[in-house]
């Protein structure tokens, strides 16, 4: 048995049902090669990426020259390298030589998973490449394509181009609509001036995809349009865009985020001027999920870690995971690792539909896709936070201790809650969602499907009551003000998480494991304070970590 199959079961049959056999016999040999790349190489450069080959900027060169280059060590590179040449990004675009055929989102993500639990930070710059190959594949024109997107998606046979998405500005944060960068049109095609404050992969992205404002464009989010822009000129001279200075963070410091100001570098404009905010947010949605594939990453190394620590280390004369709540809080994790596992990759079955193009989507799906995407963004984000806590709580002091890699798990899992969007955001995304396409709705229609194959008796009703709980509410909020409302936001999207989760482990829930997964997990969700007479998670400990 691989590594893979040992520690990633629940992984392999999420892959093996949804994914063609021909793409997951492939892929799962891959899969396998790749994870062994994690854990005996990612993983040693990632620990010294983030002590001491952290990213520097060379500013000038020796004659004085500015030239806002990021230096970064030789071991990052060698993972730039074997990550984009697996097709972490390519593949969703272009055919795998082997099988003629595309992969797609499901078994990319599945890679993003697996390379998270050792180097988060690193993909945040894929993440961002993905990004921007999907904003040139589906927006741009088609001399666009031809100049980029060979470059982004490549995979060993051109020079790659890493992808950067600019948009924070001193004055904005969440405000996009703020935003000031200008575009100027002249005779070669348009020119960017300004300042982006929280530019993430600077120095490393051989293009980025920037929002910027036209002359004469309207202010706030609809005059904003979307460029394309090379970091160098095809000559290899400067584009016209220095670094000021690199972001002192404190975790994924794999990628170098710096303040970048444009000083009249030469960019493409991509598709209608008046719709860069909308291309832009499409391309959030996929972010954001990378997000959850990173959260539940971090999720799944700290398990492992904490698991593995209390099964060798002894005290009172046994070994920790002897214990009872050291058990309890085994299951607990385990529980909870695998439903959000299993649900983030039902969202990207749905999400993956809606973003390929290539079949006739409903208003409705979008409407689901963009409201379970903030939710399960939001929820695995503080998810990541907890495991890593628990992880090192597990450890004691040696989990506090750069020598382990707990310590780096928390910091690089903090920054997870506020890329792509912090919880208020989100939380203000699902209430424009059921103002504008009634998602709550949707919501409810969407998990009284999935119930009609719940058998659970006892399970039924309790959702059954918390379903209720939440259409009151919500019909409560209907006459009440905006302010209101946006009080509630969180209120409201946590109780529709609550319930998403708890449905799809019961839907899941095939056999006796996984209905004691599932009631576990929801005695967790709703009743983790109560009385436990029967102590669940120490007498299921054996079937479920066996």
């Amino acid at each position: 048995m691989s590594q893979l199959e040992h520690q990633e079961k629940v992984l392999l049959a999420i892959l093996q049902k949804k994914l063609s056999p021909a793409l997951y016999d492939w892929g799962k040999k891959e899969l396998e090669a790749f994870y062994d790349q994690c854990y005996n190489e990612f993983d040693e450069r990632a620990a010294h990426t983030d002590r001491e080959g952290q990213p520097r900027l060379i500013r000038y060169n020796k004659y004085g020259e500015e030239v806002s280059k990021v230096w970064v060590n030789e071991g990052y590179k060698k993972t730039v390298q074997s990550v984009y040449n697996a097709g972490i990004v390519g593949y969703n675009h272009k055919k795998i030589p082997e099988l003629g055929e595309k992969g797609n989102y499901l078994y990319s993500f599945a890679q993003g998973y697996l390379l998270s639990q050792v180097e988060p930070g690193f993909y945040c710059p894929v993440t961002l490449t993905m990004a921007v190959a999907y904003l040139v594949d589906h927006f741009g024109d088609e001399d666009l394509k031809l100049r980029f997107l060979p470059h982004i998606l490549s995979t060993g046979e051109v020079e790659l181009f890493e992808g950067a998405t600019f948009l924070t500005e001193r004055q904005g944060g969440s405000d996009v609509g703020a935003i000031k960068v200008k575009a100027v049109e002249d005779e070669g095609g348009y020119s960017l001036y300004g300042e982006k404050y929280f530019a993430s992969n600077a120095g490393q992205a051989g293009v980025a995809a920037v929002l910027a404002r036209l002359e004469g464009a309207p202010e706030g989010t609809k005059g904003l349009s979307l460029f394309i822009v090379p970091w160098r000129k095809e000559d290899d001279r400067s584009n016209g865009i220095t670094i000021r200075r690199l972001k002192d963070k404190l975790g994924v410091r794999a990628v170098p985020s710096g303040e970048v100001e444009f000083n009249g570098a030469e960019a493409y404009l991509v598709g209608d001027p008046s719709r860069g905010f909308y291309y832009m947010m499409e391309a959030l949605n996929l972010s954001r999920v990378c997000n959850t594939a990173a959260s539940v990453g971090i999720m799944k190394r700290a398990l492992k870690e904490g698991y593995e620590y209390v099964c060798n280390r002894e005290s009172f004369g046994k070994p920790l995971i002897d214990f009872p709540m050291v058990q309890e809080t085994i299951v607990q994790l385990q529980t909870r690792f695998e439903v959000q596992l299993s649900v983030m990759f039902e969202s990207i079955e749905l999400f993956d539909r809606v973003a390929g193009g290539d079949v006739e989507i409903s208003l409705n799906e979008i409407a689901l896709n963009r409201l379970y995407i903030a939710l399960i963004k939001a929820r695995t984000a503080q998810e990541a936070i907890r495991f890593s806590h628990e992880a090192i709580e597990l450890h004691g002091g040696n989990g506090y201790i750069e020598d382990f890699v707990t310590p780096r798990l928390l910091r690089d899992a903090q920054v997870l809650t506020v890329w792509e969007g912090t919880e208020n955001i989100l939380a203000l995304e699902v209430v424009r969602l059921i103002n504008k396409f009634s998602a709550d709705q949707l919501f409810f229609e969407d998990l009284n499907q999935r119930l009609t194959f719940v058998s659970d008796s006892r399970a039924l009703d309790e959702i059954s009551k918390k379903m209720n709980a939440l259409k009151q509410m919500l019909e409560s909020l209907v006459p009440l003000s905006e302010d209101h409302q946006t009080y509630h936001a969180r209120k409201i999207a946590h109780r529709m998480t609550d319930l998403l989760l708890v449905v799809h482990a019961y839907e899941r829930a095939d056999s006796e494991r996984e209905l004691a997964v599932a009631t576990i997990f929801r005695t967790y969700v709703w009743n983790k304070h109560e009385f436990d007479e029967q102590m669940l998670c120490v007498e299921s400990f054996g079937l479920i970590m066996g």
